[in-house]
């Protein structure tokens, strides 16, 4: 299977070296480019695209706003979004995740990176950057307004061990890794994170994450 792929930058120059980069791998192609978040919003409508390369800070449309029409509209509920950014700890990139954006990447990543990063969001298995993600999340969840212990309602419909997989999802663990360490089969793992989802109505593994520092249940800089 071939997985379509939408790039959205304001520099053509930047789009030309993705698409290029992307085109060369058997997998992946590129459907579409976007230099503004309207123009990546309006062709992740009309390609049938998988996963939309997104930057930041675009003209017209920035790619936060993009990425929250996209996660939000029903219709493009299979199209996952990568975030492109130039500093990795960055509170629109935390911003964007907390709107459905399956992960993130820095715009220093070499191509490996970049090809590895689109095939992981699209299959929705790992956040990208995991320690990246825990110092981001810690540093924007840490306010006094947040919950001191797991008292969020919406856990309530987890079963005991949905919510240890959830918790050891908000750490960064990979399904294998999960999987070791409870010792169990990463099936049995994808179907404990695959019923949380759809519990918490979370968009994709990212979703998961954020909702588990929320709710209290995994407490930043623990």
């Amino acid at each position: 299977m071939t997985i379509r792929v939408v790039l959205a930058d304001d520099q053509p120059l930047v789009r030309g070296a993705f698409a290029l980069f992307v085109g060369s791998a058997p997998d992946l192609t590129v459907v579409g480019e976007a230099a503004t978040g309207r123009e990546a919003v309006d062709l992740a409508r009309s390609t049938g695209a998988d996963v939309v390369v997104m930057d930041i800070r675009m003209p017209d449309l920035d790619g936060l706003t993009a990425t929250r029409l996209i996660t939000a509209d029903e219709t493009l509920a299979g199209v996952r979004v990568l975030i492109l950014t130039t500093f990795e700890v960055d509170e629109y990139v935390f911003e964007a995740l907390r709107s459905g954006a399956g992960g993130f990447l820095g715009k220093n990543a070499d191509v490996d990176e970049l090809l590895d990063a689109i095939r992981t969001v699209h299959r929705g298995d790992a956040l990208l950057s995991p320690a990246a993600t825990q110092a981001l999340i810690a540093r924007f969840l840490r306010q006094p307004d947040q919950p001191a212990a797991c008292t969020d309602g919406r856990l309530a419909t987890l079963t005991d061990r949905e919510r240890e997989v959830l918790t050891l999802v908000a750490t960064g663990l990979s399904n294998d890794d999960i999987a070791d360490h409870l010792v169990v089969s990463p099936h049995t793992v994808k179907t404990h994170v695959n019923r949380a989802m759809a519990k918490l109505g979370a968009h994709d593994r990212a979703q998961l994450v954020i909702l588990a520092y929320e709710s209290g249940l995994v407490r930043p800089g623990c």
